[in-house]
Order: C-alpha cells, then sequence, then structure tokens
C-alpha cells in the first residue's frame, strides 16, 4: 500500500563539493514546487527557535571551525541529531501535501563527520561507528527515501571552500575533508538501495545536474508510509494517519480441519 506523501530526499556530501549549486541546477527543471531545507550549517540568520538554538550552541563551541567541532564529539552528535530531528517535524505538513522535500544534508553527514571525530586514525573503526550511527538515528526518526552522495577529489573541495568562504583551510581540515570524501562513499556502499552517488569526476556540471533532476523527479513513486521507528510498525503514518495493514492468517480447508 502506497502512501500519497511526498518523498524526503537528501543530499549528502562534504562542504565544497557543489551539493547546493548542483541542486539548485536541478530544480531548475522540476515543475512540481519543492521545498529546499538548507544544510544546518548554514542557517545562522533567522527568528527563534529550537533548531536555532541547538545550531547556535554547535557554533559557539566550535569557535569557528568549519565542521562544527567542539571537542565533544559524542554530545555534538546527540544535538546534530537532535536538529535532524527537529527537521522532520518542521517539514511533516509538506510532506503530507504530497510535495517533495530536500534536506541539505541529513543523518549520513552527522554519522560521517562524528565518527572521523571518534577515530581520526582508524577507518575501519570509523566506518563501523558511521553504521552505528545512522542505524541509532534511524531508530527516532526515519532515514530519507532517497539520499544523494556528491562526491569529487577532496582537492577540488578545498579550492571550492577556500574561495567561497575566503579563508586557507589548515593542513589538519584539509585531512579531515579528505577522509570525510573516502568515508562517504564506503558509508553509501552499505546502503545501495537508498543511496545514488553523484561523481564530479564522471560527469560535467550539466549532466550532473540532469541527472540529480532524473533521481529526484522518480523519488516519488510507490513510497510507503513514514512511522515513528520507536513506536514500532503498529503506529500510525505521520503523513496520511494510517494503520499499517496485517496480513490475514491463513484459513485451513474444511479437510484438515475435519482430519480428512
Amino acid at each position: 500500500m502506497t502512501c500519497p506523501r511526498g518523498p524526503l530526499i537528501s543530499v549528502d556530501g562534504v562542504t565544497g563539493i557543489g551539493k547546493t549549486y548542483l541542486t539548485r541546477r536541478a530544480l531548475e527543471g522540476v515543475k512540481d514546487k519543492t521545498m529546499l531545507l538548507e544544510e544546518f550549517s548554514r542557517r545562522t540568520d533567522g527568528g527563534p527557535g529550537l533548531g536555532k538554538a541547538l545550531l547556535r550552541a554547535l557554533i559557539d563551541a566550535s569557535a569557528g571551525d568549519p565542521f562544527l567541532r567542539g571537542g565533544s564529539p559524542l554530545a555534538e552528535t546527540m544535538l546534530l541529531l537532535a536538529i535532524k530531528r527537529h527537521d522532520l517535524d518542521t517539514v511533516l505538513p509538506t510532506l503530507s501535501s504530497g510535495r517533495t522535500v530536500i534536506e541539505g544534508r541529513s543523518v549520513d553527514t552527522t554519522a560521517v563527520c562524528q565518527a572521523l571525530q571518534l577515530h581520526p586514525d582508524d577507518r575501519d573503526a570509523a566506518l563501523e561507528t558511521a553504521i552505528a550511527l545512522r542505524n541509532f538515528a534511524s531508530t527516532y526518526r526515519p532515514l530519507p527515501d532517497l539520499t544523494i552522495l556528491v562526491t569529487d577529489h577532496a582537492s577540488m573541495a578545498v579550492t571550492r571552500t577556500q574561495q567561497r568562504d575566503d579563508c586557507v583551510l589548515t593542513n589538519e581540515q584539509v585531512t579531515f575533508m579528505a577522509d570525510a570524501c573516502a568515508l562517504f562513499e564506503e558509508l553509501a556502499a552499505t546502503d545501495p538501495d537508498r543511496h545514488r552517488v553523484l561523481d564530479r569526476r564522471l560527469f560535467d556540471e550539466h549532466e550532473a545536474a540532469d541527472l540529480a533532476r532524473l533521481w529526484i523527479q522518480t523519488a516519488g513513486t510507490g513510497l510507503g508510509c513514514l512511522r515513528e521507528p520507536w513506536q514500532g510498525p503498529q503506529a500510525r503514518c505521520m503523513c496520511c494517519g494510517a494503520h499499517q495493514r496485517q496480513p490475514e492468517p491463513e484459513r485451513q480447508s474444511h479437510s484438515l480441519i475435519r482430519g480428512s
């Protein structure tokens, strides 16, 4: 049974990889109205609210670090995941109306960046932790229906970031970005049904935008209901309010009942 809701799509990848640019290019050819939710690291303006307060706490603690690292990765993980839950609550009315919602970064970014902080010198442990963090996030909010991972040579992302933000990244920050690029691809490979990898090393910007547009336009086919994971499969859909139908028990034939 499908749900009339719209699809929830995330666009993930390291800073400077071109997520926002390619997403906006892709949406130029989409006729249906789509809600674009900016990545949380860019939401520095606006009025008061819980999401803003959580983000401000992270920005203040990170003291200008472009990856919002304040030195307490586990505590910061909880705050970042709380922001992503808040984001879902914010866009539920839009999804319920049948419109597409695109998150600029979702729980995959939190899983990758926090896992690297916890295991900076152990790639296997970082991947294992990233998977665990993603799975943990899925226990309190549904994962996106589709995640578009934008990737490229890490050096290109570094160059774009420095030009865009008029800054010079430290050697440690450059290394962190390179490690994150690699871990994003490794994490996506563990969940291929949900991920589409948009590799800018293989496509020019026009081809990349066209491919992203195709994925966005076809993401709303055959969607199931969105349910609170912690409430179990019997929970009502957060968008249409429907309960999950239970399969009817198999009926025995009269001959079996009679023992004949």
